[in-house]
């Protein structure tokens, strides 16, 4: 009791930033980067200044910020698995009555937890079972706050006729009200873990069909966008720019594509060309040395049929190539739009 008192009071004249700043510092330059990366620009500033204003931490500060970080997240962990009366059962226990009702307290006028936080935990087959029937506006509303794995699975599970239909839904989705939400949830009878505020929800929109997209198999990803192209051009034009497919190899200049060609294993590559159109495969021979192109354009010829799935999987694993190095910098792709480069 004396010890919660005194976290109290070591930390009554901290702001919430000079705090978080403390923990950065605490974490250390890597694991702070990693937190960064989930960050707005603003919140980033407000962070950088604060950490270089910082001089000294004290020990009982260093001591009560981890000792606070560890409570919410405590708390937060209990939150999503059963909800508010459950996190404050959980932390009685862990923290005792009075400081577990402090914590929940702090956390209720300022965390929001994850909308459908129950079903990120659920297996996508069983997922796809219990939602399927459900009208397309209300899959999409779901799969919108599922992680793109997990929502690329189900995608790819729907009926054909379904995909393009939900995936439009999803990137035309913008702002959802929470009474939405609540109405969803009372239909799939299931308990929503999470603090709904009055503040309408940003959600979906196309950088979230595209994070699916780039996840799904090549047949589901080339199906929704063929039939976003008779249905919504102007949607799928922007899709497409956000994301990369394999014929899509063709935007990069020669260096990159030599970039690339080093990571790619030699009999992937090979699978990969069986179905490639001929301006694709002369954009990679011609960065090939003319033996090693020789070798792959005999591989090609002696491995007979393929079936589509494993082309297809190939495919896959050079465009995973392709944007790795593109988030690492190593290679730019020229989208358009402003992408020119300038030397």
């Amino acid at each position: 009791m004396a010890e919660e008192k005194d976290n109290e009071e070591v930390l009554s004249k901290y702001s919430g930033v000079q705090k978080a700043a403390v923990l950065l510092i605490v974490l250390g330059p890597e694991r702070s980067a990693k937190v960064f990366q989930h960050l707005k620009d603003d919140e980033i500033e407000n962070l950088t200044l604060e950490i270089a204003n910082t001089k000294t931490i004290p020990g009982d500060v260093k001591d009560a910020v981890i000792d606070e970080f560890y409570e919410i997240c405590l708390a937060q962990q209990y939150i999503a698995e059963g909800g508010i009366a459950y996190a404050k059962q959980l932390l009685d226990r862990a923290l005792g009555a009075e400081r577990a009702r402090t914590v929940i307290g702090k956390l209720t006028a300022s965390l929001q937890v994850r909308p459908f936080e129950f079903m990120r935990k659920t297996d996508p087959s069983q997922l796809l079972n219990f939602i399927q029937d459900e009208h397309p506006q209300t899959i999409a509303l779901i799969l919108s706050y599922m992680p793109s794995s997990q929502a690329a699975a189900v995608v790819s599970a729907l009926a054909p006729e379904k995909q393009a239909d939900v995936a439009r839904r999803i990137a035309m989705m913008d702002r959802t009200s929470p009474d939405m939400i609540k109405e969803v949830e009372k239909v799939l009878e299931k308990k929503l873990s999470s603090l709904v505020n009055q503040d309408y929800t940003i959600v979906g929109g196309v950088d979230a069909i595209v994070n699916i997209l780039n996840t799904v198999d090549r047949s589901t990803e080339k199906h929704i966008m063929e039939e976003l192209e008779i249905d919504e051009p102007e949607l799928a034009d922007e899709i497409r720019r956000k994301m990369f497919v394999f014929e899509d190899i063709l935007l990069l200049d020669n260096r990159s594509i030599q970039t690339v060609l080093r990571e790619v294993d030699n009999n992937e590559l090979s699978v990969a060309l069986k179905n490639a159109n001929e301006e694709v495969q002369k954009a990679i021979f011609d960065n090939l040395s003319s033996r090693l192109a020789a070798m792959i354009k005999e591989d090609m010829e002696f491995m007979g049929p393929v079936k589509l799935k494993d082309v297809e999987e190939a495919q896959q694993k050079i465009v995973n190539i392709i944007r790795k190095l593109e988030d690492s910098g190593e290679i730019v792709i020229s989208r358009g739009g402003g992408d020119e480069i300038v030397v």
